[in-house]
């Protein structure tokens, strides 16, 4: 059953000179680092993070150009994997399990190639190993509004999903992301990702909506059985299975837990303060 842990904690650091901004939910238990998908921040994933306590620590991140973490230079494969890299070895928690819905999960298992030191287990939600989106469809939306209402009804049919990001800023309501860099940010995303998705040897769960747009049942099929170590659960939802079925998410992501090795005792001191 889940609990009510303490409200969780904003923290960040400081890297090169831009601040990466993550939640904090606390207990005893090991690292779990949270990674959303495109127009995400770190709160998304509060709900998994009460089922989930005492028994594991979740730590969410805003990734770079999200929630309350910084602008960056760029929207590259490599800022957002060497982001969360600096994020473990801050938080001195390595080897994580770390999750990661859509960009978060590409994110998540191409850290598990390039640093496999820092990742005892992953678990993707809903993104396959070859990705093909657009988001062009967000440069329609406004960069402020004057007030909330009237940015929820410019965004339309999108306002249901982007509440979380909604800001007031001192000229107005906006978003908490620039549309732009989350056009860019895909741009970025898509392409061929097999070599990475196979090229890690931890334990992994993908997780998908069986009526997803995005991960089709063909590819998530292949993609368990290519890699060894993977397990495959299908929920009755679409891309957002976190969301729309929680319970049932944090159920499966327990039940993987659970049957996880111990984690070896090899964790990294870690880098300094807060930033």
């Amino acid at each position: 059953m889940p609990t009510t842990p303490p409200e969780p904690v904003r923290s960040g650091l400081s890297l090169s000179g831009r601040h990466l901004s993550y939640l904090d939910f606390g207990g005893p238990g090991p690292l779990l680092l949270a990674l959303h998908g495109h127009f995400g921040e770190a709160r998304t994933f509060a709900p998994l993070a009460r089922h989930l306590a005492p028994d594991w620590r979740v730590v969410a991140l805003d990734q770079r150009g999200h929630g309350y973490s910084d602008q960056p230079p760029d929207f590259s494969r490599d800022g957002y994997v060497e982001d969360a890299a600096a994020v473990l070895r801050h938080l001195g928690g390595g080897p994580a399990v770390v999750l990661g819905h859509s960009l978060g999960g590409v994110n998540a298992y191409q850290l598990a190639f390039r640093h496999p030191r820092l990742v005892r287990a992953l678990i993707v939600e809903d993104i396959g190993a070859e990705v093909d989106g657009d988001l062009s469809f967000c440069l329609a939306w406004p960069h402020r509004a004057p007030t909330r209402a009237a940015l929820l009804e410019a965004l339309g049919g999108s306002a249901s999903y982007l509440t979380d990001a909604v800001r007031e800023y001192g000229d107005g309501w906006g978003l908490a992301f620039r549309p732009d860099g989350m056009a860019a940010s895909q741009r970025a995303l898509n392409g061929d990702h097999w070599p990475a998705w196979l090229g890690s040897s931890c334990p992994a769960l993908l997780v998908r909506g069986s009526r997803s747009g995005v991960l089709h049942g063909d590819h998530a099929r292949a993609m368990a059985a290519g890699r060894p170590g993977t397990r495959l659960v299908e929920l009755p939802t679409g891309h957002t299975v976190h969301e729309t079925e929680p319970e049932r998410f944090a159920a499966a992501v327990r039940t993987f837990l659970d049957g996880l090795p111990a984690a070896p005792d090899n964790r990294l001191p870690p880098t300094g303060p807060a930033g």
